[in-house]
């Protein structure tokens, strides 16, 4: 019986029954090329963690120098506040740290404060809400600075969640790079750090940080939760407070006086040292009491300069 032969195609004959399939292959890459890159992408982590997430954290790809907490303690009423420190924040230059920005409060009262901070909360996830009466001179920063250990350890692995942490007041902008720079070759121990009172002073170690915003490192902010010193003298001027914590648990051997890089927003006569005109290496400026004193800022410091022009908004 004579047995079938198959012949091997040949080349040509391959190349002729690919091509279909070639082509079709070719008209959806150029068709549909986002196909292509999304799966090239999806392996890859993002440069720069977006402002939209549900913290408002800064940092850039680098490691990280550094972990710092920002706690601005403001009260629930101030929408319109927190909405502008989120604008500003958000526009402010990628840096080489990681920086959480959070809004402290002690409690809501209203109801109308329970569905409208709820709902920033579910936006921006950026809302502690302290157990405590809503006050300024009355505990408030003792609780805030004494609740994080509890609030935070473990949320960095087995490491501390943050080399640092600053308590700041709703009225103040610090530009972020600036701030970064100045912290970079601190002491990541036993470190307090701000704009040093009285005025006039420039001694550290003399008196106290102005509570505009101060920043502890997180060995302080441990040693504030456990120790009976702080505990025990948490009522009174807050700032002054926290300097006499300091003083009396022979603490804050490492201390830092940012002047003249922070100060108050320049008035036409001060009435003291603490306000001064803009500087170009500013790290902060202070009582931002209403918008036409934030606009001035930010104008100096050419925050809206990324503006880009539109027939669809005119700015004279």
């Amino acid at each position: 019986m004579n047995s079938i032969g198959f012949t091997k195609p040949s080349i040509g004959t391959i190349i002729l029954l690919l091509l279909p399939f070639m082509l079709l292959a070719l008209i959806f890459v150029v068709i549909y090329p986002n196909e292509f890159q999304l799966q090239s992408l999806t392996g890859i982590a993002p440069v720069i963690i977006t402002h939209a997430s549900n913290s408002t954290s800064f940092f850039s790809p680098e490691k990280p120098a550094f972990r710092l907490l920002i706690g601005i303690l403001t009260l629930p009423d101030h929408y319109e506040r927190r909405h502008l420190l989120r604008l500003v924040y958000s526009l402010e230059p990628p840096v080489n740290a990681v920086i959480d920005v959070k809004f402290v409060f002690c409690n809501l009262t209203k109801d109308d404060q329970r569905v409208l901070v709820a709902l920033e909360i579910i936006r921006f996830d950026d809302i502690i809400i302290l157990d405590c009466p809503e006050n300024m001179n009355d505990g408030k920063t003792y609780t805030y600075f004494s609740s994080l250990p509890m609030l935070f350890n473990g949320s960095n692995g087995d490491d501390k969640p943050y080399d640092y942490v600053m308590k700041a007041d709703d009225d103040i902008y610090f530009r972020l790079p600036r701030l970064v720079e100045s912290l970079k070759e601190d002491a990541r121990e036993d470190m307090y750090y701000g704009f040093v009172i009285p005025c006039d002073s420039m001694d550290p170690f003399h008196d106290y940080m102005s509570g505009m915003g101060y920043i502890l490192s997180w060995d302080l902010v441990q040693w504030i939760s456990s120790s009976n010193i702080p505990r025990n003298n948490s009522v009174g001027p807050e700032d002054m407070m926290t300097g006499k914590w300091m003083t009396l648990g022979q603490k804050a051997k490492n201390r830092f006086n940012t002047k003249p890089a922070m100060y108050d927003f320049p008035i036409p006569v001060p009435i003291d040292t603490c306000s001064h005109e803009f500087v170009p290496d500013t790290i902060a400026v202070h009582r931002l009491k209403d918008n036409p004193k934030w606009a001035r800022t930010l104008k100096y410091f050419n925050v809206t300069d990324a503006l880009k022009p539109s027939k669809l908004y005119h700015i004279p």
